[in-house]
């Protein structure tokens, strides 16, 4: 069948937003050149016509003005429409993208949430809730092997009655100890307010002997 009637040629790949947007973007660019060339030729004859007096000459350069203007004119609405289009293609490719980055996101969230019931399958809360008890049970018996470990040996039994009676008694016992001291210290004499009296020394001041006559000065 292909030698009959020929084999088709490859069909090529789709057309996509961004290279149709590029090759607007091109058009576009090449139309500038056009205008760009264009200003400069009205340029020139507008200085050609300011220079000229009224008359057929300057009347024919007004015409060769106005068909480049016309022109321009022309180019000037191709080069719009071409940045609508380029416009609108961005905004339609904006669109599309945003659309394949939200399935993109969408699809990790079902995996994600494939993966979180997988795991949850794993964990269950009976299991957790034994660990809690054993863990509360072994720390309930470290405690106990800790006061185990603290008991006193030896030591005879006393009725907690009995020791606070001699509790009692002790503080009984130790206010009717002897105070004496505390009266011999009441009963010391107190300190001097003035010097002491001296006896070898009348009421003249004069010194005198045992006898209380006056002492005659040694020569």
């Amino acid at each position: 069948m292909n030698r009959i009637f020929g084999k088709g040629k490859p069909k090529g790949p789709p057309p996509n937003l961004t290279d149709c947007i590029s090759n607007v973007d091109s058009r576009g660019e090449s139309i500038d050149k056009k205008i760009s060339r264009l200003d400069l030729e009205l340029k020139k004859y507008k200085d050609q016509m300011a220079k000229m007096r009224d008359g057929p000459a300057k009347n024919m350069v007004k015409q060769k003005a106005m068909r480049v203007l016309k022109q321009k004119k022309m180019y000037d609405n191709q080069r719009e429409s071409l940045m609508q289009q380029s416009f609108n293609m961005e905004q339609a490719n904006y669109t599309i993208q945003t659309l394949k980055d939200t399935k993109t996101t969408v699809d990790a969230m079902k995996i994600g949430v494939k993966d979180m019931k997988k795991a949850y399958k794993q964990v269950k809360i009976d299991d957790i809730e034994n660990i809690q008890d054993e863990m509360e049970d072994m720390m309930e018996d470290a405690n106990e092997i800790q006061e185990t470990l603290g008991r006193s040996y030896g030591m005879p039994e006393v009725d907690d009655d009995d020791l606070e009676a001699e509790l009692a008694a002790l503080g009984d016992e130790m206010l009717d100890e002897d105070s004496s001291f505390l009266d011999e210290a009441a009963a010391a004499p107190s300190a001097p307010e003035s010097l002491p009296e001296n006896k070898n020394i009348n009421k003249d001041g004069v010194l005198v002997d045992e006898f209380g006559l006056p002492q005659i000065p040694a020569t």
